[in-house]
């Protein structure tokens, strides 16, 4: 339970998100959390769920992370649509330009996401690529996985 000081106290439960859609958390930390109205994914990386393959081409690697996102956020009872913030690492700002035009395909509906982008020297698993988001719950949304 989180609380918040002030006059009035604010209680919320965070809830752990998890979905077999997505890799597995390779740590001790969850795919997703939710709290209240929001939810906070874990960086995804490109490797496919059920088989652990990562993806040859940086194309496929981008494509896989963002479907992995994409499952995270809909375990979470959310989607594309609803986050509100991206943060992007890539191993190689070379590939920054491609990024963005796949980023676009999955990103397309106003008002887009804030978003962060850095090179960072080394990821887990050698990917090229890993991807966190902040959300908001979709209220539409069917009952999300846990």
């Amino acid at each position: 339970m989180i609380e918040a000081s002030g006059k009035e106290k604010l209680k919320m439960e965070k809830k752990e998100v998890s979905t077999l859609k997505a890799p597995q958390a390779i740590g001790p930390y969850s795919q997703a959390v939710v709290v209240g109205d929001f939810v906070f994914t874990s960086g995804v990386i490109p490797v496919e769920a059920k088989s652990g393959i990562i993806p040859s081409t940086v194309d496929e690697q981008i494509m896989r992370c963002l479907h992995n996102l994409r499952e995270v956020l809909v375990a979470a009872g959310s989607d594309q649509d609803h986050v509100v913030k991206t943060t992007c690492f890539l191993k190689d700002l070379k590939n920054f330009d491609r990024f963005n035009e796949l980023y676009g395909k999955m990103f397309h509906n106003a008002p887009l996401p804030a978003r962060s982008c850095v090179q960072v020297a080394e990821l887990p698993k050698n990917v090229e690529l890993e991807v966190e988001a902040i959300a908001l719950v979709n209220p539409d949304a069917p009952p999300t996985e846990v």
